[in-house]
């Protein structure tokens, strides 16, 4: 997930407060959090809205190019390279296409980038939430270590308390504004 390091800082950061203590190790799954804790359910179904409302903007900002595109082609398709160019007016047909084309790859990069602000926006309060859940845990358990599952070659089951982790963080928030990030006018390429 792209917010990976910042949650290794927490889970390290917890680990460490407690490394005076028993050698007492837990582990968590931190995709399955995500993925299957209501507030995490409820962002993937935001993010995936937004990202088809970007889908069909981008597609609409597409059309005109296509079409400009197949009316350049069918109009070219019989000359030669240098009967091409020889014209200025398609010469010229040509570098808007190509200028344009430029601009909506700038755009749907705009728009990704977007889509990812988007998503980073929505988990700070799930982030927040979800470290406050971890460290009660690593108290209650006297843990002096919380490692994520994806770090882990081996770990018995005993000690992943990824279940109890969702269930507490589903008891404190099942839902968080997924707010669309919008570059400025200048970034977007329009």
């Amino acid at each position: 997930m792209r917010l990976r390091a910042l949650f290794a800082g927490i889970v390290v950061a917890l680990g460490a407060m407690g490394a005076a203590q028993a050698q007492s190790i837990l582990m968590i799954d931190e995709e399955r959090i995500l993925t299957e804790s209501q507030v995490g359910q409820h962002i993937a179904g935001q993010l995936e809205t937004i990202g088809r409302e970007i889908q069909t903007e981008l597609e609409a900002a597409a059309g005109p190019l296509s079409e400009e595109n197949e009316a350049l082609q069918a109009e070219t398709s019989a000359l030669s390279q240098e009967a091409i160019q020889e014209r200025p007016d398609l010469m010229q047909r040509i570098q808007q296409l190509q200028a344009n084309a430029q601009q909506l790859e700038r755009l749907r990069r705009v728009r990704q980038q977007e889509l990812v602000q988007t998503e980073r926006q929505a988990l700070q309060p799930v982030l927040q939430t979800l470290q406050t859940v971890l460290q009660e845990l690593v108290d209650e358990r006297s843990a002096t270590v919380l490692l994520d599952r994806s770090q882990v070659v081996y770990g018995a089951d005993s000690i992943d308390v990824t279940d109890t982790v969702i269930e507490r963080l589903n008891q404190r928030i099942q839902t968080t504004p997924v707010t669309r990030v919008r570059a400025p006018e200048g970034e977007s390429g329009q």
